[in-house]
């Protein structure tokens, strides 16, 4: 039978059998608003990049702080989940980062604790927290901003900004609240994980936290580690948040990615409407999609340029992701052609967001299966 499928390739392409990829940091959007995402549509998006599970966030209608919000969550993920979806509950209550949510009740069907979008500002909440995730032996995942230094920017506050008259968003807004955090891991023995990092300053202090001992991991983004400020373009599909930093900050990725600072890759995925896409960079929403486009676009930059093995991106995507948030390791795959190149085309995607700073670029890697709990989720045979 192998030999039968493998007779489909074309001889002298080189085809691999992965491990399922895990992604602990997307947002499928329902409950509360479906018109950017469903988890049906997240789910088949997941699927054609080779994602077998996806942790997603939070930051619904209702958020998921109590026993009764979650159910309605999971009721959607059982109707219409093709993959392995497993939420996060908030660390407070409607994320208003005022009172902390009914950890106790739902921690069982949760990956982790988190307040996604939004960075937790009391420094006695954060707290109060750790040694409540802690007692409970789950994880704080915190998306760090100090809202007190973002005066209103969207875009990193760099040359571009200044040279184009944005606003921008200091990389300090970020790596502030990371010192914070760590400082409050130590003292807590809480086990920390760090959001989409994008900032040099970032990747010193986690590396000089896990040096001495402090219980913490991070993850970046693929559009981190292959564009910078450099690359914007005046349209909403290159406005995300973290934003895209200088090629200082890109390069102290890619040294926290090779030694191991950095643990693993979390896309982000953050579809939105067109109309929400479509304001420019000042006037749109903060997000792009990614899950399609993930493991072509890391393995095209990355894997064939020589920084990284392909065997270190599947620690990234897979392993590393799963021995940390606990996630039981299945037998799912996804087959992929390594040198069949596409153009990225928003308009094939499965994810009903479309908004992508890598549209019109070639990549190689097309898969052509993904198998999820003993079946096909995706074909493209």
């Amino acid at each position: 039978m192998k030999e039968t499928m493998l007779n489909v390739f074309p001889k002298d392409h080189t085809i691999v059998m992965l491990p399922g990829f895990c992604d602990v940091h997307v947002h499928f959007r329902e409950p509360g608003f479906s018109y950017k995402e469903t988890i049906l549509t997240g789910s088949k998006a997941a699927a054609r990049g080779g994602y077998t599970t996806v942790c997603t966030m939070p930051n619904l209608n209702p958020v998921p702080d109590s026993r009764e919000n979650l159910d309605i969550q999971l009721k959607a993920i059982k109707e219409a989940g093709l993959i392995n979806v497993i939420p996060y509950g908030s660390i407070t209550v409607k994320e208003a980062g005022e009172e902390l949510s009914d950890m106790e009740a739902i921690k069982d069907d949760v990956v982790a604790f988190s307040d996604d979008g939004k960075g937790i500002q009391d420094e006695e909440m954060m707290r109060k927290a750790m040694l409540k995730a802690k007692e409970l032996g789950k994880i704080i995942v915190a998306h760090c901003e100090v809202n007190d230094l973002l005066h209103g920017g969207y875009i990193h506050d760099g040359v571009y900004a200044k040279e184009h008259g944005h606003k921008g968003i200091c990389s300090e807004s970020e790596w502030k609240e990371i010192e914070r955090d760590v400082r409050l891991a130590k003292e807590t023995g809480c086990a920390y994980h760090v959001c989409h990092i994008s900032t040099k300053e970032s990747v010193d202090i986690i590396r000089k936290a896990k040096a001495e001992g402090v219980n913490v991991t991070c993850e970046t983004g693929p559009h981190y580690l292959v564009m910078d400020e450099n690359d914007l373009q005046e349209e909403g599909r290159f406005k995300m948040n973290p934003p895209l930093r200088s090629k200082e900050d890109r390069a102290a990725l890619i040294e926290g990615i090779k030694d191991g600072t950095i643990d693993m890759i979390a896309t982000d995925h953050a579809p939105h409407s067109a109309e929400e896409k479509s304001k420019g960079l000042a006037g749109s929403a903060f997000g792009i999609v990614g899950l399609e486009t993930a493991f072509p676009l890391l393995y095209t930059k990355l894997v064939k340029e020589g920084i990284i093995s392909l065997d270190k991106l599947t620690k990234l995507l897979v392993f590393n992701p799963m021995e940390r948030f606990g996630i039981k390791e299945g037998h799912d795959f996804s087959i992929w052609d390594l040198d069949e190149k596409f153009t990225v085309n928003p308009d094939d995607f499965l994810s009903m967001g479309k908004a992508t700073p890598f549209e019109g670029w070639e990549l190689y890697g097309v898969n052509k299966m993904t198998v999820c709990n003993s079946k096909v989720v995706y074909s493209n045979m």
